[in-house]
């Protein structure tokens, strides 16, 4: 029963899309088993780049079966409008599988997402305001509406008037605006949201279960990263739900003995999105701007330019902790090139006091100051590297270094943004 768990050790960016499709070439299926639209990714195929948002990176491989795991929240639309691209561009959606029991975005999610947002002003977390978050408050609350229920009118209109009803009294107190009617909502879901995604709604956890006691090889892939996660991230600068391994359980129905293998995806240095402390952050200037220009360091959603900074051990070694992961793929390593010398943070100064390990206390975290060795970089181009032997000897130490620090061996290194630019160890 062959599952491999592909996870983020940082923020999130770290090119996990792009390990996936590697490895698509010897899985049969591709299960993504949380988040919603707010996480990308980008993949480079045959000279051609992807955005995927909500279908998993292994679409792109004709004969893998891609499963939306019913720990995802969906808005119709984007999937929709996703599906659509992608079939447009000659790749078939038609193998999709979606949970019926996935939940579902309205409207007022994402108008709650937006304005909440909006009035916390300095304090902002950084929310793609997407509705997320508020769709995940409707789970835990139990008045979340599944996939299952575009199938039934009757249930979904009248679980719908209620929770508009509480939704509606929540614009008016606090916001003093009311955007939505129920007819609206209803005409759109139950007609053409229902009639395009009906297709592909199913009973995703037998299938996946089936497929595994075929010994078919299965992908399962989680959107954000360790640190995004809502119990083990940075909070309250996370997303809504749990990237990390350990929620595969829940988000796609598989327990733990399954899985034979946990790839933690690296990036050569370390990117932020939105809010929230960074100790390794760089400040602006050159070497921040050649990460970002050279690395693309753009959100593939929003647009937003990332944060940058190097990388941090504590950091990858705690995900390594928290995931159980047994190997390494390490991307964007040719970013890093034309830099003179390179910094790697090993350790804190927190209060005085210096510290190895990840600060797992959000105040110790916001007050920790970087501790650094230093490491000299290269001048080499890597975009046509494929062998460990061509790497120059500079970038073979900075990778010896990370696998030394952290105690799993690297396995893969992306030396450029195409499917081609790895280096298998």
């Amino acid at each position: 029963m062959p599952a491999t768990v592909i996870i983020g050790t940082q923020w999130g960016d770290e090119g996990k899309g792009k390990i996936v499709d590697l490895l698509a070439e010897q899985a049969d299926l591709a299960v993504r088993y949380q988040g919603g639209h707010n996480a990308g990714h980008t993949i480079i195929a045959d000279g051609e780049q992807f955005a995927l948002k909500l279908i998993p990176s292994g679409v792109l491989t004709p004969k893998v079966t891609p499963v939306i795991g019913n720990g995802l929240v969906i808005d119709p639309s984007v999937l929709i409008a996703e599906m659509e691209h992608l079939e447009a561009r000659g790749v078939s959606c038609q193998r999709l599988l979606i949970s019926s029991a996935a939940h579902l975005i309205f409207p007022y999610h994402v108008e709650l997402d937006i304005l909440r947002e909006k009035e916390r002003g300095g304090a902002k977390i950084g929310t793609t305001q997407s509705g997320i978050g508020p769709a995940y408050e409707d789970k835990a609350a139990r008045v979340g509406m599944r996939m299952e229920d575009l199938l039934d009118p009757q249930r979904f209109e009248a679980q719908l008037a209620a929770n508009l009803n509480e939704k509606m009294a929540i614009f008016k107190a606090k916001f003093h605006s009311v955007a939505f009617t129920l007819e609206s909502i209803l005409n759109t879901y139950l007609g053409e949201y229902r009639l395009k995604l009906e297709p592909y709604i199913s009973d995703t956890v037998n299938f996946v279960h089936d497929s595994l006691d075929l010994g078919k090889e299965v992908l399962l892939e989680g959107a954000q990263a360790t640190y995004l996660d809502m119990d083990h991230g940075t909070y309250p600068f996370v997303t809504s739900s749990n990237p990390v391994a350990g929620s595969i359980g829940a988000g796609a129905g598989i327990g733990p003995k399954s899985v034979t293998k946990v790839i933690g995806v690296v990036k050569a240095y370390t990117t932020r999105v939105g809010g929230g402390p960074f100790p390794a952050e760089l400040p602006s200037g050159d070497i921040a701007d050649h990460l970002v220009d050279v690395g693309g360091e753009y959100g593939t959603n929003t647009k937003r330019r990332r944060r940058v900074g190097w990388l941090d051990v504590p950091m990858v070694k705690h995900a390594t902790r928290l995931n159980s992961i047994s190997e390494l793929a390490v991307t964007k390593l040719d970013v890093l090139t034309g830099i003179e010398k390179l910094k790697v943070c090993v350790s804190y100064q927190v209060n005085g006091k210096t510290s190895t390990a990840f600060p797992v206390m959000q105040r110790d975290f916001a007050v920790a100051e970087p501790v650094y060795v230093e490491l000299s970089g290269w001048e080499k181009q890597l975009s046509r590297v494929r062998k460990r032997q061509e790497l120059p000897a500079e970038a073979v130490t900075y990778l010896e270094f990370l696998e030394d620090s952290v105690g799993v061996p690297i396995h893969y290194v992306g030396t450029g943004p195409s499917r081609e630019d790895i280096v298998l160890l």
